[in-house]
């Protein structure tokens, strides 16, 4: 009687073209080889110039790639799977001329923008405290958290548009440590090579810094012409420039409001953080990881641990010290690291051919008192 009862309303349903999850859904893998009955090969080369010829990880990411993108490989990669998350300092652009991006801007605001004046808490923090640091290799976790806290501050009020100018205006001027080329040439160029390789291979491309958000919004749209909406990075408050002390979940934005950027930092995109917000942000397992620091293990591990399709993590070593400012501890660091959690290495002294453009050469850091420091 029930078999009966059953069948009735499967038939019912069947009838009206109701869809039953139950009896009706496939798996994914199944789901993939429908796919790949409508897709052809579409491997797309890239001569990597700026890379080493006998590469072994530059091989391994163009083999991941041809196979990810034959719908013939057992390792197909169906395109909206695509997904590749890359850090942004010392992955993607130099954190060792002499620190990281933000940083040398944050100085460059505070010390030397005519436009502005600092708070004097603020001024002697970085005087004292901050600069020192940087040039002496010193910065603890505590001072990076006043950082953080200032470098919201000091921006505060200015528009959307206004921070976006200010920090690609920044990005033009002379980079501390590399004669010839400017912050925004500082982006090394054979990683330039993979974002316009993985791109061109319809992977989705998506930058996840411990950098604050609109800082590195700015930098990759303008060098990388990786989407603005690509961008998962640190976050301060966002506010409407009426809204005043209301809160926005009570203020209603008008016509002659325009964003502005408050003085609250919300949350810092670091190690778990960036996990995190790749679920809460893409909502996909990424199938390659980029770094070059123990803040992007986690991310790392995410991306190859469980996931459904082949998957791969690839750490810059920074352990160039003849053409770049390297650091051969850090280098041995995440090398081990990189050893026990099963990621592959990129060594920037020996897979890479060129570091910056050829018109770079490596100089001394100038300290904050003006005294070279190598």
């Amino acid at each position: 009687m029930l078999h009966r009862f059953m069948s009735g309303i499967l038939a019912t349903t069947l009838a009206f073209g109701m869809y039953i999850p139950t009896i009706m859904s496939i798996s994914a893998k199944e789901q993939t080889e429908e796919i790949k009955k409508d897709q052809t090969p579409s491997f797309e080369e890239n001569d990597f110039e700026y890379w080493t010829n006998d590469s072994k990880a530059k091989q391994k990411l163009v083999d991941f790639v041809k196979n990810a993108t034959n719908p013939n490989s057992k390792d197909f990669i169906p395109i909206e799977n695509r997904i590749a998350v890359f850090d942004m300092d010392g992955t993607l652009l130099s954190e060792t001329n002499p620190y990281y991006f933000e940083w040398m801007m944050f100085f460059h605001r505070v010390l030397d923008d005519p436009t502005y004046k600092a708070p004097e808490n603020i001024r002697k923090f970085v005087e004292d405290v901050a600069e020192p640091a940087v040039y002496d290799g010193k910065v603890s976790d505590e001072i990076d958290a006043q950082f953080s806290e200032y470098q919201a501050e000091v921006y505060k009020n200015m528009s959307l548009d206004e921070y976006e100018k200010y920090v690609q205006d920044f990005m033009d001027l002379p980079v501390n440590g590399q004669d010839g080329i400017t912050y925004g040439e500082s982006f090394y160029m054979p990683m330039r090579n993979v974002v316009d390789f993985l791109q061109d291979n319809d992977f989705q491309v998506y930058v996840v810094s411990g950098a604050d958000r609109l800082t590195t919004r700015a930098a990759v749209t303008k060098e990388l012409g990786i989407p603005a909406n690509h961008v998962i990075a640190s976050d301060s408050m966002i506010e409407a420039s009426n809204e005043g002390d209301e809160d926005g979940e009570f203020y209603g934005y008008t016509k002659d409001d325009e964003l502005i950027r408050g003085e609250e930092l919300i949350k810092k995109n670091l190690k778990t953080n960036k996990v995190t917000a790749i679920a809460r942000e893409i909502g996909i397992q990424p199938v390659l990881a980029f770094g070059n620091s123990s803040g992007d293990e986690s991310m790392a591990i995410y991306t190859i641990t469980d996931n459904e399709y082949p998957a791969e993590a690839f750490l810059l070593l920074c352990d160039d010290t003849q053409r770049d400012h390297g650091n051969t501890e850090k280098a041995k660091k995440v090398a081990d690291m990189c050893k026990k959690d099963g990621f592959n290495t990129i060594s920037m002294k020996n897979d890479f051919k060129t570091i910056y453009p050829e018109k770079a050469e490596k100089s001394e850091i100038i300290d904050e008192t003006g005294e070279a420091i190598e």
